[in-house]
């Protein structure tokens, strides 16, 4: 190749961009696509899946070396490729914990990513790193911690986790012998993280919770009492504003108190609950969860916000400078001063996305009111449920509803435990496939549990009168 030829290659235009027109008229095919999705979702089922053969049966493929026609892969990325996955967002998803994005988090997630916003320094994203500390502190007003407290925005609850225990860590010391201590009924994402930060084995431990599921203070204070005495360091208190099991809340006020007086640092793991402060009923549930050190929250939960949206709040950020900062020499430029916050310095990723900008667009656009209204419908489900449960001689609840959590069984009575998680696993099982509803279950002191989990804007009583009534009708004729 001559200097010319090689000389009009570098200057040629890229190959990796669509033209204008194109890319518009790409763009309205994707949101289409989008609404089409939104608009057909009660009508469809809320699960679908494939086996893993099947799937390789059709995706398995060389990566082409060519470019192919834009609109053949986006007819096959949205008919075949996002069919086959659960609808989170589905009115009558009841499982694990859901996901119902609103439409203008949605819009948000999308200008995020194309505006490509760089958001680990001030200096690369002044504008959004301003938003980010605007939502943290409507985050901390609504939680109730004192001003000065903030964090960041997180991938999620488990990096939120993560990230509370390694300031923790620091704020003890790095203890030789330290003990870490979470709720029986804590996510497992706090054991992983206590585990990813260092904490071996025998310096974990799993507090007892009461016949009510929430953690138990007087053993909890023994078991700290015994460590002390062996000449361990506690580290970390880690309990729950709305268990995942459950959606029960600790005894937060009481907790504070005392975890304060021993000099231990709280954190409250409220990713499932946490935002269930913008009700008042919410609110009171979760009094005394601004006087913990750390706070985990989900925005992608009870926010109604796109995954992965997580947040971890502090009392002192300082303490998470302290624990994540670093200065290397090919970042010297970012480094402005301590106005202006570089979020890198406070948690894990240096390179992070713009977070904050779907939650400040669905408060600008919806309001807090709305948000607020929605999850108090979520509440008033859960508790609709429960009066149904209670209501039926052949259902048996299992855990009162707490936060749109209630969890019950079929027990139509004369049989043996194995003999009723048969049972209930066959219902559940038709209730899937079928596509009534898309349910999970638990186990509650070892007994098999079914469990609703009512958390979308979207889902109405008939929708919970529908999933339960025909689970009663499947129960009398398997019984």
């Amino acid at each position: 190749m001559s200097a010319h030829d090689t000389e009009h290659e570098l200057n040629a235009d890229s190959q990796l961009d669509f033209t204008a027109d194109e890319l518009r008229r790409l763009g309205y095919v994707a949101i289409d696509a989008i609404v089409e999705r939104l608009q057909g979702l009660r009508a469809g089922k809320p699960w679908r899946g494939g086996r893993r053969g099947e799937l390789e049966a059709l995706f398995r493929e060389p990566c082409p070396e060519q470019g192919r026609d834009p609109d053949a892969v986006m007819a096959r990325a949205v008919g075949e490729i996002l069919q086959r996955a659960g609808r989170i967002d589905h009115p009558r998803f009841f499982a694990f914990v859901p996901s119902a994005p609103s439409s203008a988090s949605l819009l948000g997630d999308v200008l995020a990513t194309g505006f490509n916003v760089f958001q680990g320094t001030w200096l690369e994203s002044a504008g959004p790193s301003q938003i980010e500390l605007v939502v943290l502190d409507w985050f901390r007003e609504w939680l109730g911690m004192p001003e000065g407290a903030g964090g960041l925005f997180t991938s999620g609850g488990s990096a939120a986790n993560l990230m509370a225990i390694v300031a923790a860590r620091e704020a003890a010391g790095h203890p030789q012998k330290p003990a870490v201590y979470m709720s029986a009924q804590s996510h497992s994402s706090v054991e992983r993280a206590a585990r990813i930060a260092g904490f071996r084995d025998d310096a974990l431990r799993h507090a007892e919770c009461g016949p009510d599921y929430r953690i138990k203070i007087d053993a909890l204070q023994r078991s700290v009492a015994a460590d002390r005495a062996d000449g361990r360091t506690p580290v970390l208190v880690a309990v729950n504003a709305g268990a995942t099991n459950t959606g029960l809340v600790d005894p937060l006020p009481e907790l504070a108190a005392w975890c304060r007086s021993e000099g231990i640092w709280l954190h409250v793991d409220g990713a499932y609950g946490g935002f269930a402060v913008l009700s008042a009923r919410g609110r009171d549930q979760l009094e005394g969860i601004g006087e913990a050190d750390s706070v985990t929250l989900d925005p992608h939960k009870w926010l109604f916000q796109p995954y992965e949206s997580g947040c971890l709040m502090v009392r002192d950020t300082a303490m998470l400078e302290r624990a994540f900062r670093i200065m290397p020499e090919y970042l010297q430029d970012t480094d402005l001063g301590l106005e202006h916050v570089n979020f890198a310095d406070r948690g894990l990723q240096l390179t992070r996305s713009f977070r904050a900008l779907k939650v400040w667009m669905a408060m600008q656009m919806h309001g807090r009111e709305a948000h607020a209204a929605a999850v108090d419908r979520s509440i008033d489900l859960g508790d609709r449920a429960q009066r149904w449960i209670e209501q039926h001689p052949q259902m048996e609840l299992l855990s009162a509803a707490s936060l749109g959590v209630v969890c019950f069984r079929w027990n139509p009575g004369g049989l043996d435990e194995p003999q009723l998680e048969e049972l209930n696993r066959s219902i559940q099982d038709v209730i899937i496939a079928e596509g009534t509803a898309m349910m999970s279950s638990t186990r509650l002191d070892g007994r098999y549990s079914l469990r609703l989990c009512i958390m979308n804007h979207r889902t109405t009583a008939d929708d919970v009168d529908t999933t339960l009534h025909r689970l009663a009708e499947l129960g009398a004729a398997q019984t």
